[in-house]
């Protein structure tokens, strides 16, 4: 008797780890590892996912039977299961959720599912089990016990499953045309027409040509120049059959990508080629830190390693940190590469992510393009993995499980033997001085391409602004070169560190800050939609009339919001042609690309926008760059606060004069003495590096300390704080003296959704004893959470706040 080892949809220790199912005779040896599987548990019915076939059960009872495979063919690749269950230990997860964060939606949502034939099958087969018919429902399979034979005929390639989403549209598909005449039916059908009947004739002879395969009637018009009513007339006479045949929905369909070639590399470049080379060609795994300037060509670079290992036949995983850098990449990749590249990200509807997901579980793409979550992405036979950006942020989850995509590509990078690159011209200070330590291999792109002059850098002091009488939310510096700009015909970015309209608004009679009813923060005004909304649970109300505290008429809006800059920057240059690029623009599918190629066509003068815009725009005309508020990250309760104000006002600086006119960047700050303002005014990232990791050592920081941060949430107050300080005294007993323990200490929002929040950070250098500590919290607290308290423990966290 054949057992699978089973990982069961039950989020709880006590289910964290296989359960054995036998196998029913009908299913042993089709089933396999990374299958998804509906199994008996307790008195209900439950998926789960193979992750071991054995002879052998350690269970002494009787064991119970798998009721049904959920697919024909594993959802999960055997290198996803064995990082599942990586996963699952080093970030504190349960592997059930592990192995869901890797599939797309519409392997993980209710679906209905149907079964088609893709390749010629028998007689006997085609009419026995599919009844005449190219499909069947998965309903009609299970209900007449075919799932053993359709598992053979998977993996003959005979039939594909095809997933719908409930209340959703269905898959995609064409009408084609086939015929099942033998040939000499169809010669005599030729023989007896009309010798003025040309299109029916060339129909014949194109039936008789395709011996068989269907086409669509478009197919029929371009390759024979046979047209409908010919192919009416076929169906009519009985010479052709009706099928739908599914298309994959390709988000790029409608997309004409300019076939690019290998550009000349320079020195520099050629010499940071050879040494990534070096690792792809002698299937080796490394970490290359590639460290270049914003402008230096990474790039190219990037394409012709994956060129390279796409010559040995093998593929490779590009990771963008975020949506808005997407469109550009996928050009870059697509214009090289053509359709074997598959793209993964959120903004794809679930169909498409669906089908980009099937393009590369079956191995026709080569090259994956995506954000954080398409690290998972079943690709088989990894040659490179690469991170652009790898400084970001958003390449660390935020919900459980809390994964940082680094850690996944060194894992995966280690398994498949190929080199990780990570590129940044402001790496990380973890991965800096890993590179300093020769954990990684330090790269170094130190000019831009071309040897371009890096854009002069001008800090403006608003307080000065303030006593000469501005108010506005630009200086005058800045006022006088975008006038130049503009009348030259000249582009423009203008980035500010915020989104919506103000920060708040206030009653100037009482004082009164109107909030979210949900959580501890004041509620955002966005003019487009006439309403305040919270950016924590989503609350949404009116803008009021009336102040609820004193009825008073008076408010004030304080803040500065995108909305309210472009208002005030179209009243200044009334002439100036301006596209805002921020979450509420950007909120339709395909908002980031719509925005970004109108101003790759030079439709606007300026384009104002969020943080989103700081990274991997490439435009030859922008000349100037302003940054409006650069203080706005360094009032931030992190750590890490100087550190990204640092990289985001370098990144964005970078956008100008990267052709061959010469950029300049106008920052505004209350704080122009600050080091990493003056830093990056000199784009000098040593020195940052220097100064920033002396303060780090001084107050016991990562990347000197390792860090875990330990988050208690409840709708009562005092149980979550009761709960955290229990929490602390196992701490404070257990671990070693020289492990430091921050808190308990409420959240700096310390309610978010009508929840409160408590944490504790630990940092430690060694501390053995951490990993089984906190596991031990986890399991014992398992009633708590089934009454609403919820731990969470995120290790290596890169917010707090």
């Amino acid at each position: 008797m054949q057992i699978a080892k089973v990982i069961v949809d039950i989020p709880a220790m006590q289910t964290n780890r296989p359960f054995d199912y036998a196998i029913p005779p009908a299913m042993e040896h089709k089933l396999g590892k990374g299958m998804r599987v509906e199994v008996p548990f307790n008195n209900r019915v439950i998926q789960g996912f193979i992750t071991e076939i054995s002879d052998h059960s350690d269970f002494e009872g009787e064991l119970k039977e798998i009721i049904q495979p959920l697919d024909i063919e594993p959802a999960l690749t055997e290198e996803l299961l064995l990082l599942g269950e990586e996963m699952a230990e080093t970030v504190y997860a349960y592997r059930i959720h592990c192995y869901q964060t890797m599939l797309p939606t519409m392997l993980k949502a209710k679906y209905e599912k149907e079964v088609e034939v893709v390749d010629e099958l028998d007689e006997e087969t085609f009419y026995g089990i599919f009844q005449g018919k190219n499909k069947m429902t998965w309903e009609t399979a299970v209900d007449r016990g075919l799932l053993p034979q359709l598992i053979e005929l998977k993996q003959a390639g005979k039939i594909e499953v095809n997933y719908i989403l409930k209340n959703q549209a269905k898959a995609k598909t064409v009408q084609v045309y086939y015929s099942d005449l033998d040939m000499e039916r169809l010669e005599d059908a030729y023989r007896s027409l009309k010798k003025t009947a040309k299109q029916q004739q060339a129909l014949l002879a194109a039936i008789m040509a395709m011996n068989g395969t269907p086409l669509t009637s478009k197919e029929y018009k371009d390759q024979f120049d046979v047209g409908s009513a010919a192919i009416r007339a076929g169906v009519e006479k009985g010479w052709l059959k009706t099928a739908d045949r599914e298309i994959l929905r390709d988000p790029f369909k409608d997309r004409l990508f300019k076939k690019t070639e290998a550009l000349p590399l320079s020195a520099e470049q050629r010499a940071a080629f050879q040494t990534m080379h070096a690792s792809i060609r002698d299937e080796r795994h490394e970490v290359f830190l590639l460290q270049g300037v914003t402008g230096s060509g990474k790039t190219e670079v990037y394409l012709q390693l994956i060129a390279e290992v796409i010559k040995k036949g093998k593929t490779a995983l590009m990771l963008v940190p975020e949506i808005a850098l997407t469109p550009q990449m996928v050009n870059h990749f697509k214009s090289r590469f053509g359709n074997r590249v598959a793209v993964m990200h959120s903004a794809l509807s679930s169909g498409e992510k669906y089908d980009e997901w099937r393009k590369i579980h079956r191995g026709e793409a080569d090259v994956v393009v995506g954000a954080r979550s398409s690290i998972f992405a079943p690709v088989e036979n990894l040659g490179i993995i690469i991170m652009d950006e790898e400084h970001e942020s958003t390449y660390k989850q935020d919900e459980n499980p809390k994964y940082h995509a680094r850690n996944i590509a060194i894992w995966r990078g280690q398994h498949h033997h190929c080199p990780v690159i990570l590129g940044s011209a402001t790496p990380s200070l973890e991965s800096r001085a890993r590179a300093q330590k020769k954990v990684y291999t330090l790269v170094e792109l130190k000019a831009r391409f071309n040897q371009r002059a890096l854009p002069q850098v001008q800090i403006v002091d608003m307080r000065d602004e303030f006593k000469a009488n501005n108010r506005s939310s630009f200086s005058m510096a800045l006022q006088e070169k975008i006038t130049d700009r503009l009348q030259k015909k000249q582009q423009i970015v203008l980035m500010l560190n915020k989104r919506g309209y103000s920060s708040f608004i206030m009653c100037r009679d009482c004082g009164f800050v109107l909030e979210c009813p949900n959580c501890d923060i004041s509620l955002t005004l966005h003019m487009d939609s006439k309403t305040m909304k919270c950016h924590y649970c989503g609350h949404e109300e009116a803008i009021p009339n009336i102040c609820p505290k004193c009825k008073g008429h008076n408010f004030r809006y304080y803040g500065t919001g995108t909305q309210k800059i472009e208002e005030e920057l179209q009243s200044l240059f009334p002439e100036a042609r301006i596209l805002r690029m921020d979450v509420d623009t950007t909120r339709k599918k395909g908002g980031h690309e719509a925005i970004l190629s109108a101003f790759g066509r030079s439709e606007a003068d300026i384009l104002l926008g969020t943080q989103m815009i700081a990274k991997g725009l490439d435009f030859p005309n922008i000349t100037l760059v302003g940054v409006i508020n650069a203080d706005t990250s360094l009032g931030l309760p992190d750590f890490r606060s100087s550190e990204r104000t640092f990289q985001l006002l370098t990144q964005v600086s970078g956008r100008a004069g990267r052709a061959e006119l010469p950029g300049e960047v106008v920052v505004q700050s209350y704080n122009p003495d600050h080091y990493a303002i003056l830093f990056a005014q000199q784009h000098n990232y040593e020195g940052f590096y220097r100064t920033e990791m002396s303060l780090r050592h001084k107050a016991g920081y990562p990347p000197y300390f390792y860090t875990a941060l330990i988050t208690v949430s409840n709708p009562d107050e005092k149980k979550a704080q009761k709960k955290i300080y229990e929490i602390h005294e196992i701490l404070k007993h257990k671990l070693e003296p020289s492990t430091i323990l921050l808190g308990p200490s409420k959240g700096s929002i310390a309610r978010v959704n009508n929840r409160y929040y408590f944490q504790i950070l630990v940092k430690y250098k060694q501390e053995t004893k951490l990993h089984p500590t906190l596991k031990q919290i986890l399991d014992e607290s398992q009633k708590e959470n089934a009454r609403g308290l919820y731990i969470s423990i995120d290790s290596e966290p890169v917010n707090f706040f």
